[in-house]
């Protein structure tokens, strides 16, 4: 059974961008952001909402964007923008913009709850968007049904180019491996042979 969904009418819309990694949904999000006078967006990571920050006061200065996350907060004394982790969102304080990022979390066993609530009480006053992967579509439908829901095409297309052996890889190149013992073999078996390799480790989603 599926909790009553509160009324958020007085709000503008909700607009749900869904598509795959690497689509350019929080690049999207980020950029119609700038577009209002006032904004806040909640992303998945502590070290992503700092990347944003930076990008974000480069473009209209840290006196107007305020930075809040588990273990750093920074808040001017009058910020037009907010970029936040998700479980920090100051979701209280009006603005005409907010998106919410990989909603698909919601699903989460640990952190679902909040992303749940974001979903269905986070607002802007003119626009909310709701960005994640396909599999949150379903959901979204069911809570939501009077949200638009736009797809995005990857940039790139992912192709399987058969074997290859470690020393004969592009630069740039991902390998996945789905044990972390595996990562970290292949990840030394790469600073060996090519000179470094950069670690990454996180569950599907």
């Amino acid at each position: 059974m599926i909790a009553e969904v509160p009324d958020v009418d007085a709000k503008g819309p909700v607009i749900a961008l869904l598509g795959p990694t690497n689509t350019g949904k929080t690049h999207r999000a980020i950029e119609r952001m700038l577009d209002h006078r006032s904004g806040m967006i909640g992303l998945p990571l502590r070290l992503l909402a700092r990347e944003v920050y930076d990008r974000v006061s480069a473009r209209v200065g840290e006196g107007a964007v305020a930075l809040v996350t588990g273990e750093e907060k920074r808040v001017p004394a009058r910020p037009r923008y907010w970029v936040c982790t998700v479980e920090s969102m100051p979701v209280d304080r009006p603005v005409d913009f907010l998106a919410v990022d990989e909603i698909q979390l919601a699903a989460h066993r640990q952190r679902g709850h909040v992303f749940t609530d974001r979903l269905l009480r986070a607002r802007g006053r003119v626009e909310t968007w709701i960005l994640g992967a396909w599999t949150i579509a379903p959901l979204l439908r069911e809570l939501l049904p009077d949200a638009r829901i736009d797809s995005r095409p990857r940039f790139s297309e992912l192709r399987h180019v058969g074997e290859l052996k470690l020393s004969s890889l592009p630069p740039r190149t991902a390998v996945v491996a789905f044990t972390a013992e595996r990562v970290y073999e292949l990840a030394e078996r790469l600073r060996r042979r090519r000179g470094g390799a950069a670690v990454v480790l996180g569950a599907l989603s």
